[in-house]
């Protein structure tokens, strides 16, 4: 008997059922490279089209406080599109140590059918689906990213962070596990010095090994940028001077401030909307921060400043944060604050659709997955 591809089977599925729905299933090669602004921008796009989407995140990473176990990025893309409640998947279960626990008991969860119901079409034109954070996440609950593509007929895009020409080896090793089912991928965060090597060499060889490249998205400030209300969430901070949406206070860059005063002007001078980091007790580097482009000055020891400080920086309005931490842990916490930064303010959804605006090509997706829609070029 001749065998068929796992795409044939789909195919031949949607014939005898009638569905109509596509599955697209967003994944990535490693955590924090861009899903869920990979997500939203296509949910974006799709929608420019006339493409009716619907979108869900099974495995949660941060839980909701709300009653609606929804995680958050779901609530905040689910908010951002407008999308109508029969258009929005609740999360399964959020990948947190008392779940992984669970799991690891007698009494392990089979999710099977509670991904057949999750996944199953309302109506849509394609259900997105937001996938775990590699390829291997999910494995001890049956959730892997190749698992979850088997068994919600979905082609996949993978999403990768541009570290160098060789994430061309993780993309080859991920078209070996994922086959017929990898759509294409996408390219993100590359550097401006890189941006050549991708579009031509990277590229030229993910093609001749058939995996379709459907954007390149260059690195920008603002999609690395954190704002000044997650540092604090992150730094556990006490907030000193309060000026107004501290959520939309963004800081791209992060200095410490350990040397004189004039040598630290000179320093913050050549920085950019950037937070400052140093001791309580240094008053002399606090105000030269406040005198430059420093958009949050965050002070550790637990020491209270001056009022002449507190009474300029309310005058600026530059928030400051008091930390019971020394420099090196709090900037260390920073640090990985950028290296994680969630998509959860309202310029980077701006960012990010003009990103996919400018270098996505859609209509080639769209093409692949097959949707009957008139697409403009």
């Amino acid at each position: 008997m001749p065998q068929v591809s796992d795409q044939a089977s789909d195919q031949a599925s949607d014939q005898v059922s009638g569905r109509a729905t596509k599955h697209l299933l967003i994944g990535s090669t490693e955590p924090y490279s861009g899903k869920s602004a990979t997500v939203l921008g296509l949910a974006l796009q799709m929608r420019s089209q006339g493409i009716d989407i619907a979108y869900a995140k099974p495995i949660g990473t941060c839980l909701s406080e709300g009653k609606d176990a929804l995680d958050e990025d779901v609530r905040f893309i689910a908010q951002t599109l407008e999308l109508a409640p029969d258009r929005v998947r609740p999360t399964l279960f959020v990948l947190d140590e008392a779940t992984i626990q669970r799991q690891l008991s007698k009494e392990q969860r089979i999710y099977g059918q509670e991904v057949d119901n999750l996944l199953a079409t309302q109506g849509e034109d394609v259900l997105l689906i937001e996938g775990p954070g590699n390829l291997e996440e999910g494995t001890l609950f049956g959730l892997s990213l190749p698992e979850m593509a088997k068994m919600s007929h979905a082609s996949v895009v993978l999403v990768t962070r541009y570290s160098s020409a060789l994430i061309v080896d993780k993309l080859l090793a991920a078209k070996e596990k994922l086959g017929e089912r990898l759509l294409g991928v996408v390219i993100n965060d590359v550097p401006d010095e890189l941006i050549e090597t991708a579009q031509t060499s990277v590229r030229d060889c993910l093609e001749r090994h058939n995996i379709q490249v459907f954007g390149i998205l260059p690195r920008t400030a603002i999609m690395r940028s954190v704002s000044v209300e997650a540092l604090m969430d992150h730094l556990n901070a006490e907030l000193l001077v309060n000026p107004e949406r501290i959520d939309q206070i963004m800081v791209e860059e992060i200095s410490i401030g350990a040397m004189n005063a004039n040598s630290a002007l000179r320093y913050f001078n050549r920085a950019h909307n950037m937070v400052v980091v140093t001791g309580g007790d240094r008053f002399d580097i606090q105000m030269a921060a406040l005198e430059s482009s420093t958009q949050c000055l965050v002070l550790t020891g637990r020491l209270s400043p001056r009022k002449d400080i507190l009474d300029r920086a309310q005058d600026l309005e530059v928030p400051i944060l008091s930390v019971d931490l020394d420099t090196l842990t709090t900037v260390e916490i920073i640090e990985k604050a950028f290296d994680q930064v969630r998509l959860h303010e309202p310029i980077k959804v701006e960012c990010i659709k003009h990103l996919m605006e400018q270098h996505f090509d859609t209509p080639r997706m769209i093409q692949g997955l097959g949707l009957n829609q008139a697409v403009t070029a």
